[in-house]
């Protein structure tokens, strides 16, 4: 997975929101200037929940080695969960630790003390986690990953795709989207026109930000560009030039599962 992914683009921008509802989202006005209101399709939903990134505030763009956002090798990292109910929580450690299957690397689940990793489930607020180490750079009262659309009637597929997503980037993992090897034939004022749109809300900036900009080799660890990699945004075909689209994986792919093994071997 391609996961160039290692080194954290530290972007000195503000945090970067994607959220939406589970239920009513408000489309565009329609032609006759009103507002309209359906209820989107679990594929829908699932293509519009992309996680947004998140980075430390007053560090330098760019500064970060590869090596500084990667955990030690065997460590346990301690994660608090702060709110979320027990049903959600115990999904979220199972998905989790499908990456401990492959990397040496073991998820402590704690209640209460410190932790590396704190993770809340504010509705609205999108999903995120700081990348690696950075979430050292946190204080201990804030959360350093959330899940903002979990609750007790999120499908399994659903549980798989954002929980495994977002503990690779707590893992030092980037977005295979943005791997320094690839060249996705944007659309880009298709782009623009879609995350303007709710759930999101972007602006160009930001979707350059979580889209279009990639890493540069020399920046970064990687293996060969995976479209089937877990940290890879869902990309549809109406959002490209020409016939290119990438679908929504769910699942560890082969190459993560190589890469993360690479990256903290057992």
């Amino acid at each position: 997975m391609k996961m160039q992914n290692l080194f954290v683009w530290m972007l000195m921008v503000p945090l970067i929101f994607a959220s939406c509802s589970k239920e009513e989202i408000n489309e565009a006005e329609d032609l006759n200037g009103q507002q309209e209101t359906r209820e989107f399709t679990e594929e829908e939903l699932a293509s519009m929940r992309v996680c947004k990134d998140v980075y430390p505030e007053g560090v330098t763009p760019r500064a970060a080695a590869v090596s500084s956002k990667v955990w030690q090798n065997g460590q346990t990292l301690k994660v608090k969960f702060i709110g979320g109910s027990q049903y959600v929580r115990n999904k979220v450690m199972q998905y989790a630790n499908e990456w401990s299957d492959y990397a040496n690397i073991t998820f402590q689940f704690v209640t209460s003390g410190t932790a590396d990793i704190r993770v809340s489930f504010m509705s609205g607020q999108g999903s995120y986690s700081y990348i690696g180490t950075d979430a050292n750079l946190i204080s201990q009262n804030s959360e350093t990953m959330n899940f903002g659309w979990f609750d007790s009637n999120t499908s399994d597929s659903e549980f798989s795709r954002t929980t495994i997503h977002e503990f690779g980037h707590a893992l030092g993992l980037i977005h295979e989207h943005q791997h320094p090897e690839v060249t996705i034939p944007w659309d880009k004022p298709a782009v623009y026109a879609y995350y303007a749109g709710p759930p999101n809300y972007w602006s160009q900036s930001q979707v350059d930000n979580n889209l279009f900009a990639t890493y540069s080799t020399w920046e970064t660890q990687f293996s060969d560009y995976d479209p089937q990699s877990i940290m890879h945004y869902a990309v549809d075909n109406s959002l490209t030039i020409g016939n290119f689209s990438v679908g929504w994986n769910t699942i560890l792919s082969n190459t993560d599962k190589q890469f993360i093994g690479e990256l903290y071997p057992f």
